[in-house]
C-alpha cells in the first residue's frame, strides 16, 4: 500500500525522514553508488531497530516481558507504521542497485 509523504512526516523522525526521502524517485537516481550502498546500510539499521522495539512492545502488551519504561506499552501502531515505512524505503533502494547491477552486466 502507498503511503503519502505526510503520513511519512508524521511517523518519522528527521534522520529518518531524510533517508526515506533519498529513496524516492528522482533523488534516488542521483545518488552515487557509494552514496545508495550508505543509504541502504542506514535504513537497514533504522528499520531493524523499528523491528526489535515493535517486538519488545508486542510482548509488553501480552505481558510476557517487563516494561522497558514506567509502564507497559499500550499500543505499538506508530512503531508498526515506522517499520512499514522503513521497509518499503528499504525496498525501493535495494530495487534501485539491483537495477544498476543488471544494466552493469548487460553494458559487459
Amino acid at each position: 500500500m502507498a503511503r503519502s509523504r505526510r503520513t511519512e512526516q508524521r511517523a518519522l523522525d528527521k534522520d529518518e525522514l531524510a533517508f526515506v526521502e533519498k529513496s524516492h524517485h528522482p533523488a534516488i537516481k542521483d545518488l552515487s553508488d557509494k552514496d545508495l550502498a550508505d543509504l541502504i546500510r542506514q535504513l537497514r539499521d533504522r528499520r531493524d531497530k523499528a523491528r526489535d522495539v515493535a517486538s519488545q512492545q508486542r510482548r509488553e502488551m501480552r505481558g510476557k516481558s517487563a516494561p522497558s519504561g514506567a509502564k507497559p506499552a499500550a499500543d505499538n501502531s506508530g512503531t508498526k507504521e515506522k517499520l512499514a515505512i522503513l521497509a518499503a524505503a528499504l525496498k525501493r533502494a535495494n530495487k534501485e542497485r539491483d537495477r544498476r547491477g543488471a544494466g552493469a552486466a548487460e553494458a559487459a
